[in-house]
């Protein structure tokens, strides 16, 4: 069976003062049925790896350079990122390919890096407003999923995410039917049927448990909830209760 994640991406926000809400969600969460994720800015991996010890909280990075090291100024290697503590790390998400162009091939690539350096890579996969308007989300998300995920991706190294990039500032919100429909066609096309499927469309604590109850859908990526531990750490119950 695909293990149940609840990951949180903190994308740019986080000072070390809110630590304090980690310190909290793993009170809250001392031994939950789900793996629980926090993908900090680079600022927080560290001091948060550190204070998840002993804990069931796991952190991850938010991208990785294709390299292990070099002049790169301003990146992250995939060793970097495990040296400070990190578990997994979250690539090709729709900001980075549409702010930094990243090309699929480009996200494969640090995927075979996170995996040599022992990182579990979660891949995200998403059609634009204008790819969903024109009926062609299946084409786009697949193609995206086949030439994202390297050659040896399985359930242990690899997560995919899915992320409606149209639903994201648009004021339109998938349905459950949309949400089945895309994840139903991940769940074929993955190379390994026991890899975990995210959803990454605006997971909240109110929508979260109707989500979860959908078959394919293992768990979220979760943006702006998973800053506070009262928010997210209702989508890990919800997630626990699915």
């Amino acid at each position: 069976m695909p293990c149940k994640l609840a990951a949180g991406n903190w994308k740019m926000n986080g000072l070390r003062a809110d630590l304090d809400e980690m310190r909290a969600l793993i009170a809250a969460h001392p031994d939950p049925d789900c793996r629980m994720l926090i993908c900090p800015p680079a600022t927080l991996l560290a001091p948060m790896a550190d204070l998840a010890q002993g804990s069931r909280l796991l952190v991850g990075g938010q991208d990785c350079h294709t390299a292990k090291r070099g002049a790169h100024t301003g990146d992250l290697s995939a060793d970097m990122l495990a040296d400070a503590g990190a578990r997994h790390v979250i690539l090709g998400h729709s900001e980075r390919r549409a702010d930094h162009r990243e090309s699929s091939d480009l996200v494969s690539a640090k995927a075979r890096a996170a995996r040599e350096a022992g990182l579990t890579a979660i891949i995200c996969v998403g059609e634009t407003e204008a790819q969903r308007d024109a009926g062609t989300t299946l084409e786009v998300v697949l193609g995206q999923l086949r030439e994202s995920v390297p050659d040896g991706a399985n359930a242990g190294n690899t997560v995919i995410a899915y992320e409606p990039v149209w639903a994201i500032g648009t004021g339109r919100t998938p349905t459950l039917e949309q949400i089945a429909e895309v994840h139903d066609a991940l769940r074929a096309a993955v190379p390994d049927a026991e890899m975990s499927l995210l959803y990454g469309g605006s997971v909240k604590p109110g929508n979260a448990a109707d989500i979860f109850a959908l078959a394919n859908v293992d768990g979220a990526l979760v943006g702006g909830a998973s800053l506070k531990a009262s928010d997210f750490g209702a989508i890990i119950a919800a997630l626990d209760a699915a």
